[in-house]
Protein backbone atom coordinates (compact mmCIF):
# COMPACT_ATOMS: atom_id res chain seq x y z
CA UNK A 1 0.00 0.00 0.00
CA UNK A 2 1.48 3.45 -0.73
CA UNK A 3 1.11 5.92 2.06
CA UNK A 4 2.41 9.09 2.33
CA UNK A 5 3.60 8.13 5.70
CA UNK A 6 6.07 5.53 4.75
CA UNK A 7 8.95 5.37 5.73
CA UNK A 8 8.26 7.09 9.10
CA UNK A 9 9.48 4.64 12.50
CA UNK A 10 6.21 2.12 13.14
CA UNK A 11 7.98 -0.37 15.29
CA UNK A 12 7.65 -1.43 18.56
CA UNK A 13 11.73 -2.44 18.57
CA UNK A 14 12.59 1.60 18.37
CA UNK A 15 11.72 2.27 21.88
CA UNK A 16 11.25 6.41 21.99
CA UNK A 17 9.56 6.39 25.73
CA UNK A 18 9.73 4.76 29.04
CA UNK A 19 6.24 2.38 28.36
CA UNK A 20 8.27 1.17 25.08
CA UNK A 21 11.51 0.86 27.11
CA UNK A 22 9.82 -1.23 29.49
CA UNK A 23 8.03 -3.19 26.80
CA UNK A 24 10.79 -4.48 24.54
CA UNK A 25 12.88 -5.43 27.98
CA UNK A 26 10.21 -7.59 29.37
CA UNK A 27 9.83 -8.91 25.27
CA UNK A 28 13.13 -9.18 25.22
CA UNK A 29 13.03 -11.24 28.46
CA UNK A 30 10.38 -13.81 27.14
CA UNK A 31 12.21 -14.19 23.68
CA UNK A 32 15.36 -15.44 25.39
CA UNK A 33 13.86 -17.22 28.07
CA UNK A 34 12.31 -19.45 25.08
CA UNK A 35 15.09 -19.61 23.10
CA UNK A 36 16.92 -21.25 26.53
CA UNK A 37 14.08 -23.70 27.25
CA UNK A 38 13.70 -24.82 24.07
CA UNK A 39 17.05 -25.29 23.61
CA UNK A 40 17.12 -27.22 26.78
CA UNK A 41 14.43 -29.58 25.45
CA UNK A 42 16.33 -30.16 22.40
CA UNK A 43 19.80 -31.17 24.16
CA UNK A 44 17.35 -33.27 26.37
CA UNK A 45 15.74 -35.12 23.34
CA UNK A 46 19.63 -35.35 21.36
CA UNK A 47 20.17 -37.08 24.93
CA UNK A 48 17.51 -39.52 24.79
CA UNK A 49 17.73 -40.41 20.98
CA UNK A 50 21.80 -41.07 21.73
CA UNK A 51 21.25 -42.74 25.15
CA UNK A 52 22.55 -46.52 25.17
CA UNK A 53 21.76 -48.22 28.48
CA UNK A 54 22.67 -46.81 31.78
CA UNK A 55 20.32 -46.15 34.40
CA UNK A 56 16.67 -44.66 34.00
CA UNK A 57 15.11 -41.67 35.91
CA UNK A 58 11.78 -43.37 36.21
CA UNK A 59 8.74 -41.43 33.95
CA UNK A 60 7.24 -40.14 37.12
CA UNK A 61 9.78 -38.03 38.16
CA UNK A 62 10.08 -36.57 34.22
CA UNK A 63 6.63 -35.72 34.60
CA UNK A 64 7.14 -34.44 37.90
CA UNK A 65 10.25 -32.65 37.33
CA UNK A 66 9.59 -31.35 34.11
CA UNK A 67 5.64 -31.23 33.60
CA UNK A 68 4.33 -29.33 37.16
CA UNK A 69 7.74 -27.98 39.72
CA UNK A 70 9.85 -26.65 36.08
CA UNK A 71 6.80 -24.93 34.64
CA UNK A 72 5.17 -23.91 37.52
CA UNK A 73 8.57 -22.08 38.83
CA UNK A 74 9.25 -20.59 35.47
CA UNK A 75 5.40 -18.88 35.62
CA UNK A 76 5.17 -17.91 38.73
CA UNK A 77 8.64 -16.12 37.87
CA UNK A 78 7.53 -14.46 34.87
CA UNK A 79 4.81 -13.27 36.19
CA UNK A 80 5.89 -11.83 39.01
CA UNK A 81 8.61 -10.50 36.94
CA UNK A 82 6.06 -8.61 34.17
CA UNK A 83 3.65 -7.97 37.25
CA UNK A 84 6.75 -5.56 38.36
CA UNK A 85 7.51 -4.07 34.90
CA UNK A 86 3.63 -3.14 34.18
CA UNK A 87 3.20 -0.03 32.23
CA UNK A 88 1.88 2.62 35.13
CA UNK A 89 -2.24 2.78 34.73
CA UNK A 90 -3.63 5.03 36.78
CA UNK A 91 -7.81 5.85 36.92
CA UNK A 92 -7.03 9.93 37.20
CA UNK A 93 -3.59 11.63 35.55
CA UNK A 94 -0.94 12.00 37.27
CA UNK A 95 0.53 15.40 38.68
CA UNK A 96 1.94 17.67 35.56
CA UNK A 97 0.27 15.06 32.54
CA UNK A 98 -1.20 16.34 29.34
CA UNK A 99 -4.69 15.37 29.41
CA UNK A 100 -5.45 14.58 25.77
CA UNK A 101 -8.79 13.24 24.01
CA UNK A 102 -8.81 11.07 21.08
CA UNK A 103 -11.96 9.70 19.16
CA UNK A 104 -11.86 6.99 16.86
CA UNK A 105 -14.01 7.54 13.27
CA UNK A 106 -14.56 5.66 10.37
CA UNK A 107 -11.59 5.88 9.28
CA UNK A 108 -9.60 8.81 10.72
CA UNK A 109 -8.91 10.21 14.53
CA UNK A 110 -10.51 13.21 16.47
CA UNK A 111 -8.03 15.07 18.81
CA UNK A 112 -8.98 17.38 21.70
CA UNK A 113 -7.02 19.55 24.19
CA UNK A 114 -7.53 22.07 26.28
CA UNK A 115 -5.82 25.62 26.14
CA UNK A 116 -4.51 25.84 30.07
CA UNK A 117 -4.61 30.49 28.75
CA UNK A 118 -8.21 30.60 27.93
CA UNK A 119 -9.90 27.15 29.08
CA UNK A 120 -10.69 26.99 25.35
CA UNK A 121 -11.45 23.29 23.50
CA UNK A 122 -8.66 22.52 20.97
CA UNK A 123 -9.70 20.09 18.25
CA UNK A 124 -7.46 18.91 15.28
CA UNK A 125 -7.41 15.82 13.52
CA UNK A 126 -4.95 12.83 12.89
CA UNK A 127 -2.14 14.13 14.56
CA UNK A 128 -1.03 14.39 18.11
CA UNK A 129 1.55 16.42 19.10
CA UNK A 130 3.23 15.85 22.82
CA UNK A 131 5.93 17.88 24.61
CA UNK A 132 9.21 15.68 25.24
CA UNK A 133 9.37 14.58 28.66
CA UNK A 134 6.07 15.34 30.15
CA UNK A 135 3.33 12.28 30.65
CA UNK A 136 0.65 12.41 28.71
CA UNK A 137 -3.04 11.05 29.80
CA UNK A 138 -5.62 10.00 27.16
CA UNK A 139 -9.02 9.29 27.05
CA UNK A 140 -9.72 7.09 24.18
CA UNK A 141 -13.25 6.82 22.77
CA UNK A 142 -14.77 5.56 19.66
CA UNK A 143 -17.69 7.48 17.32
CA UNK A 144 -18.72 3.97 15.94
CA UNK A 145 -17.36 0.76 15.56
CA UNK A 146 -14.29 -1.02 18.18
CA UNK A 147 -10.91 0.88 16.96
CA UNK A 148 -7.49 0.35 18.72
CA UNK A 149 -4.81 3.21 19.51
CA UNK A 150 -1.56 1.97 18.65
CA UNK A 151 1.81 3.86 18.37
CA UNK A 152 4.75 1.19 18.61
CA UNK A 153 7.54 3.58 19.56
CA UNK A 154 5.52 5.03 22.29
CA UNK A 155 3.77 2.25 23.97
CA UNK A 156 0.87 -0.71 23.68
CA UNK A 157 -2.28 -0.57 21.77
CA UNK A 158 -5.44 0.28 23.68
CA UNK A 159 -9.06 -0.64 22.57
CA UNK A 160 -11.72 2.21 21.75
CA UNK A 161 -15.14 1.05 22.55
CA UNK A 162 -18.06 2.87 21.56
CA UNK A 163 -19.66 3.88 24.83
CA UNK A 164 -16.71 3.97 27.23
CA UNK A 165 -13.88 6.11 27.68
CA UNK A 166 -10.41 4.14 28.21
CA UNK A 167 -7.11 5.68 29.50
CA UNK A 168 -3.53 4.85 28.30
CA UNK A 169 -0.88 7.02 29.44
CA UNK A 170 3.08 7.55 27.73
CA UNK A 171 5.53 9.56 27.31
CA UNK A 172 8.26 10.52 24.57
CA UNK A 173 11.69 11.22 25.79
CA UNK A 174 13.29 12.99 22.69
CA UNK A 175 11.70 14.81 19.76
CA UNK A 176 10.50 13.08 16.30
CA UNK A 177 7.62 11.69 14.83
CA UNK A 178 6.08 8.61 15.18
CA UNK A 179 3.66 6.63 13.26
CA UNK A 180 0.35 4.88 14.46
CA UNK A 181 -1.90 2.72 13.38
CA UNK A 182 -5.42 2.01 14.07
CA UNK A 183 -4.74 -1.77 15.93
CA UNK A 184 -8.16 -3.65 15.21
CA UNK A 185 -10.33 -3.69 11.98
CA UNK A 186 -12.57 -1.90 11.44
CA UNK A 187 -13.52 -1.68 7.95
CA UNK A 188 -12.95 -1.25 4.64
CA UNK A 189 -9.94 1.51 5.42
CA UNK A 190 -8.69 -0.17 8.46
CA UNK A 191 -5.38 -0.03 6.52
CA UNK A 192 -5.17 3.69 5.58
CA UNK A 193 -6.15 5.03 9.43
CA UNK A 194 -2.80 5.87 10.58
CA UNK A 195 -2.16 8.36 13.17
CA UNK A 196 1.44 10.30 13.70
CA UNK A 197 2.66 11.69 17.27
CA UNK A 198 5.25 14.53 16.64
CA UNK A 199 6.68 14.80 20.36
CA UNK A 200 8.08 18.88 20.52
CA UNK A 201 10.27 20.71 23.18
CA UNK A 202 7.86 21.94 25.66
CA UNK A 203 8.19 26.02 24.37
CA UNK A 204 7.69 24.54 21.13
CA UNK A 205 4.54 22.75 22.44
CA UNK A 206 3.18 25.43 24.14
CA UNK A 207 3.60 27.97 21.40
CA UNK A 208 1.76 25.51 18.64
CA UNK A 209 -1.27 24.91 21.10
CA UNK A 210 -2.03 28.56 21.66
CA UNK A 211 -1.67 29.11 17.57
CA UNK A 212 -4.04 26.04 17.67
CA UNK A 213 -6.52 27.55 19.92
CA UNK A 214 -6.75 30.56 17.78
CA UNK A 215 -9.62 30.91 14.98
CA UNK A 216 -8.61 30.39 11.37
CA UNK A 217 -6.66 33.28 10.28
CA UNK A 218 -7.93 36.44 8.54
CA UNK A 219 -7.33 35.45 4.17
CA UNK A 220 -5.41 37.83 2.29
CA UNK A 221 -6.98 39.35 -0.73
CA UNK A 222 -5.05 36.42 -2.86
CA UNK A 223 -6.73 33.40 -1.14
CA UNK A 224 -10.14 35.72 0.08
CA UNK A 225 -11.70 33.46 -3.22
CA UNK A 226 -11.06 30.04 -1.48
CA UNK A 227 -12.82 31.16 1.82
CA UNK A 228 -15.71 31.96 -0.48
CA UNK A 229 -15.67 29.26 -2.44
CA UNK A 230 -15.25 26.91 0.32
CA UNK A 231 -18.53 28.43 1.86
CA UNK A 232 -20.78 28.79 -1.57
CA UNK A 233 -19.86 24.64 -1.82
CA UNK A 234 -21.09 23.93 1.90
CA UNK A 235 -17.66 22.24 2.85
CA UNK A 236 -18.69 23.83 6.00
CA UNK A 237 -21.84 21.56 6.39
CA UNK A 238 -19.28 18.72 7.58
CA UNK A 239 -15.87 20.79 8.81
CA UNK A 240 -15.54 23.56 10.87
CA UNK A 241 -13.18 26.38 10.32
CA UNK A 242 -13.42 28.38 13.40
CA UNK A 243 -13.79 32.28 12.76
CA UNK A 244 -14.82 31.47 9.15
CA UNK A 245 -17.86 28.47 9.77
CA UNK A 246 -20.00 26.82 12.20
CA UNK A 247 -19.46 23.77 14.39
CA UNK A 248 -19.86 20.78 12.76
CA UNK A 249 -18.32 17.55 13.74
CA UNK A 250 -19.06 15.11 11.16
CA UNK A 251 -15.86 15.83 9.41
CA UNK A 252 -12.23 16.76 10.77
CA UNK A 253 -11.83 20.18 12.03
CA UNK A 254 -9.86 22.25 9.28
CA UNK A 255 -9.25 25.42 11.29
CA UNK A 256 -5.51 25.00 11.25
CA UNK A 257 -5.54 22.42 8.74
CA UNK A 258 -2.15 23.37 6.53
CA UNK A 259 -0.17 22.48 9.77
CA UNK A 260 -0.46 18.93 9.47
CA UNK A 261 1.86 16.45 7.92
CA UNK A 262 -0.46 14.25 6.13
CA UNK A 263 -4.15 14.39 4.94
CA UNK A 264 -6.84 11.43 5.04
CA UNK A 265 -5.01 9.60 8.09
CA UNK A 266 -1.61 9.73 6.21
CA UNK A 267 -3.32 8.61 3.14
CA UNK A 268 -1.42 11.35 1.05
CA UNK A 269 1.00 14.32 1.86
CA UNK A 270 0.01 17.78 2.84
CA UNK A 271 0.40 20.00 0.45
CA UNK A 272 -1.94 22.80 -1.73
CA UNK A 273 -1.79 19.95 -5.05
CA UNK A 274 -2.41 16.75 -2.69
CA UNK A 275 -5.32 18.44 -0.59
CA UNK A 276 -7.23 19.47 -4.27
CA UNK A 277 -6.12 16.23 -5.40
CA UNK A 278 -7.73 15.59 -2.00
CA UNK A 279 -10.76 16.91 -2.18
CA UNK A 280 -11.58 15.72 -5.84
CA UNK A 281 -10.75 12.61 -5.40
CA UNK A 282 -11.18 11.31 -2.08
CA UNK A 283 -12.85 7.94 -3.47
CA UNK A 284 -10.18 7.14 -5.37
CA UNK A 285 -7.60 7.98 -2.69
CA UNK A 286 -9.96 6.43 -0.02
CA UNK A 287 -12.17 4.52 -1.01
CA UNK A 288 -15.27 3.91 0.66
CA UNK A 289 -14.34 7.56 3.11
CA UNK A 290 -17.61 9.20 4.17
CA UNK A 291 -16.11 12.16 2.24
CA UNK A 292 -17.14 12.14 -1.58
CA UNK A 293 -15.14 12.83 -4.41
CA UNK A 294 -16.04 16.14 -5.29
CA UNK A 295 -14.11 17.12 -9.08
CA UNK A 296 -17.41 17.20 -10.83
CA UNK A 297 -18.97 19.33 -8.42
CA UNK A 298 -16.64 21.47 -7.80
CA UNK A 299 -14.57 23.55 -10.99
CA UNK A 300 -11.25 23.61 -11.10
CA UNK A 301 -10.86 26.98 -10.67
CA UNK A 302 -12.87 26.67 -7.44
CA UNK A 303 -11.03 23.88 -6.35
CA UNK A 304 -7.50 25.17 -6.64
CA UNK A 305 -8.80 28.26 -4.46
CA UNK A 306 -9.98 26.19 -1.92
CA UNK A 307 -6.53 24.38 -1.42
CA UNK A 308 -4.69 27.42 -1.78
CA UNK A 309 -6.72 28.92 1.03
CA UNK A 310 -6.75 25.57 3.30
CA UNK A 311 -2.96 25.11 2.86
CA UNK A 312 -2.23 28.90 4.54
CA UNK A 313 -4.80 27.89 7.92
CA UNK A 314 -1.54 27.68 10.20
Amino acid sequence: MNTASEGLPQSALRAAGPVAETLLEVSGVLVVGGALIFAGVMLLLVLAVRRRGGSRISTRWWLLGGGLVFPTVVLSALFAYSEFHRPPWQPIPPPGALIVGVTGHMWWWEVRYRDPASGAEVVTANEIRIPVGRPVYFGLGSADVIHSFWVPSLGGKMDMLPGRVQHLQLQADRPGTWRGQCAEYCGEQHARMALHVVAEEPAAFDAWLAAQARPAATPSPEVERGREAFLAHRCNACHTVRGVSEQSRLGPDLTHVGSRLHLGAGTVPNDPAQLAAWVAHTQQLKPGARMPSSGERIGEADLQSIAIWLAQLK
